[in-house]
């Protein structure tokens, strides 16, 4: 397997006997996302999608990559929360957080329509002086402010540029099938378009073509993606606790929870890894942050953040645990100099591979916060490839949907998310939302 999940770091906190109490609960939990029986079953075509995915569209989400990489410096991805959080941990994970910088013969990949920032929009335009740019506006709806702010400025940028024909061709939707204001809006204009399946939440989506076009793009297989997912969903079939790492996951994260572990920090030892744990905490936190339940799910990058939140989390409140993603090859290799001098006193660290010290100051890491009382749980990665990624991907998102029915909950809606939206609409003076702006203005003074 690409993906395994080690339980010997969770020191002696969960037994055996517990988890055989928890394996008929995980069953069924796992069972109603397999029927589709559970809350939210209309939001399950991501659980098939590995090996069902439209091959026609696929195909067509290929061409267009090749197309932009044949015609783009820059290529601009506008949307928010899983509309991008995705493709950007893709990217990072299988490149590099710094892809942008590297020597390539692909465009450049920036992220915009996630902020209502105008330094961020500003700096970008500025670097997109000079450079031939297409753009991927994704939003189901077409009405999502942060990411229609950001289409209408890039929008009017390609067609000032190249003309309203010039622009047509490097605009590309990926929006709703058949309805919604931005797929109207791309037929009329005649953007090309790809499709956010009606039976995929934005946080499920990276493995359609909200995720797919900007990792193609970036010079990514995503066949091998595609691979990736199908064989993890073949091998995360059994209903035995024991046999399917993703439900020994999900049960061990419940059994931490009713102990009182309300925050899962998901650590990661690379920093091509910071993306990945950005995308795992709104798929986590989207799922299971509901009727006053869920874990909070956190993140951090080691070693560099053991010298800022390695003190609280070694001596700090007892209500965490950590998950620990490491990759076994890297795909680099660097090996530390000897130094004549040495002032810094590590010559006994010569001739070592950084990645050996790396994995060292994992282990250490690991024994040291099990000792301080906070279990661990360890994913082993077999590298940073396409395919590992898609295993990876099916691996956390099964995981969650069983998770959040063990805890209660509908892992696939979000309710909460619009009551800033309808707050700031109001504030704003949106039209319909007169009267509870001036409730909200009252409030402010």
């Amino acid at each position: 397997m690409a993906v395994k999940y080690n339980t010997d770091f969770l020191g002696d906190v969960i037994s055996k006997d517990e988890w055989k109490a928890m394996a008929p609960f995980t069953k069924e939990a796992f069972r109603m996302v397999k029927k589709g029986s559970g809350a939210g079953n209309d939001f399950l075509g991501w659980v098939s999608l590995p090996d069902d995915y439209d091959k026609e569209e696929f195909a067509r989400i290929e061409a267009a990559a090749e197309r932009i990489k044949g015609s783009c410096d820059i290529f601009v991805v506008l949307g928010i929360g899983g509309s991008y959080l995705g493709a950007r941990a893709a990217i990072e994970f299988v490149k590099s957080p710094l892809y942008n910088n590297l020597k390539k013969d692909t465009p450049d990949v920036y992220f915009a329509g996630n902020n209502i920032s105008p330094t961020a929009l500003t700096e970008l335009l500025s670097i997109c002086e000079g450079k031939d740019i297409c753009v991927n506006v994704i939003s189901k709806s077409g009405t999502t402010t942060e990411t229609a702010i950001a289409f209408r400025v890039f929008k009017k940028l390609l067609t000032d540029r190249y003309g309203v024909e010039g622009a047509r061709s490097r605009i590309f939707a990926t929006t709703d099938r058949a309805r919604g204001t931005l797929k109207q809006y791309a037929d009329e204009c005649g953007f090309e378009t790809f499709v956010v399946p009606d039976d995929v939440g934005g946080r499920f989506s990276v493995l359609t073509a909200v995720g797919l076009l900007p990792i193609a793009v970036a010079g990514i297989d995503i066949k091998e993606l595609m691979r990736g997912a199908s064989e993890a969903r073949a091998a995360y079939s059994s209903e035995n606790l024991f046999k399917n790492d993703v439900l020994k996951y999900a049960a061990t994260r419940n059994i931490l929870y009713r102990r009182g572990k309300s925050v899962e920090i998901m650590v990661g030892y690379e920093p091509y890894m910071l993306m990945l744990n950005e995308w795992w905490k709104q798929l986590y936190g989207e799922s299971e942050g509901k009727e006053n339940k869920g874990i909070l799910p956190a993140s951090v990058v080691f070693s560099t953040d053991l010298h800022s939140l390695g003190q609280y989390i070694q001596e700090g409140r007892r209500d965490l645990f950590e998950t620990v993603l490491s990759v076994k090859n890297p795909g680099a290799s660097f090996v530390i100099p000897e130094d004549d001098a040495n002032v810094d006193g590590l010559n006994f660290l010569a001739g070592k591979e950084l990645d050996e010290v790396n994995k060292t100051a994992m282990i250490a890491t690991l024994f040291a916060h099990n000792d301080g009382g906070v279990p661990n749980n360890l994913i082993e990665i077999s590298d940073r490839s396409p395919y590992s990624l898609g295993y990876l991907i099916y691996f956390f998102e099964l995981a969650c949907a069983v998770s959040g029915y063990l805890l209660g909950v509908n892992p696939f809606n979000q309710p909460g998310v619009e009551s800033y939206k309808k707050n700031m609409f109001a504030l704003l003076g949106k039209p319909g939302y007169e009267q509870e702006g001036k409730i909200l203005r009252k409030r402010m003074k």
